[in-house]
């Protein structure tokens, strides 16, 4: 197998080439800015049990548990900065080099970083919303709600349940981002796939539509995923740092 620097010089070229490249990120990326992977061992879900939607919409005892858990979960989301692979990808876009970012996260980096052309495939964290009119607040709000002890959040214009806007268990994914997602996916040539397992679906499907669709796959991962078999090239290695080398070597190209 190739070393690690030549497969960035490889990643880089390929950037180079592109028109119309895709990042696509998971928890791998936010680690790096001290956010647990929640599906890890000793990560958020293996600590609580997570509360399924139709339980949230159901069960008073079930909303009190998730506002218990959002309570716990966002300070460290909102101490988090943006790392060098967030940097990155914002740079890119802003150089014509990405069309955008599609994020497994729910941490809000990448907009926090400067990127603005971002799909949450599973939502924000960091907005809560009512269910029935979709009026919207700051978590940073509803925080200070939650640790002076409120457990129960309905809306003040319609009476609606409040929700923060993260895509739960058993909770459709909401079909335009899919969609979206999906599109961006066939219509790329290079797609680079960040710190993401790519075990969950239906988000873990978009980089093989990328690559059905006869695009470059670049996997940027810790551990291996099963799409290393088909992808054009993995990388082993930290995120920021390969983002940061990949981007000098692509600058002194242009």
């Amino acid at each position: 197998m190739a070393e690690v620097p030549d497969l960035i010089s490889t990643l880089a070229g390929w950037l180079a080439e592109a028109q119309r490249a895709v990042a696509f990120t998971g928890a791998g990326i936010s680690t790096e800015s001290g956010i647990e992977d929640f599906r890890s061992p000793g990560g958020f879900w293996t600590r609580h049990q997570p509360v399924w939607f139709e339980d949230f919409l159901n069960d008073p005892e079930a909303r009190r548990s998730f506002w218990r858990q959002r309570r716990e979960m966002i300070p460290g989301m909102l101490a988090a900065k943006p790392n060098a692979g967030h940097r990155v990808l914002a740079s890119l876009e802003r150089r014509g080099r990405l069309r955008g970012v599609i994020t497994q996260n729910i941490d809000e980096l990448h907009q926090r970083a400067g990127s603005r052309n971002v799909l949450e495939i599973h939502g924000t964290a960091l907005k809560v919303h009512c269910l029935e009119c979709d009026k919207r607040w700051p978590s940073e709000e509803i925080q200070i709600r939650l640790e002076a002890g409120e457990e129960e959040f309905t809306c003040d214009v319609c009476g609606g349940l409040l929700k923060s806007m993260t895509v739960s268990f058993g909770q459709q994914l909401t079909p335009s981002v899919l969609m979206e997602a999906s599109k961006w996916a066939r219509e790329c040539d290079l797609f680079i796939a960040l710190g993401s397992s790519l075990v969950v679906y239906p988000a873990a499907e978009i980089p093989a539509i990328a690559k059905r669709h006869r695009a470059r796959l670049v996997i940027i991962n810790r551990d291996e995923t099963p799409l290393d078999s088909v992808a054009d090239l993995v990388i082993h290695a930290p995120i920021g740092q390969t983002l940061e080398v990949v981007s000098r070597v692509n600058s002194l190209s242009e």
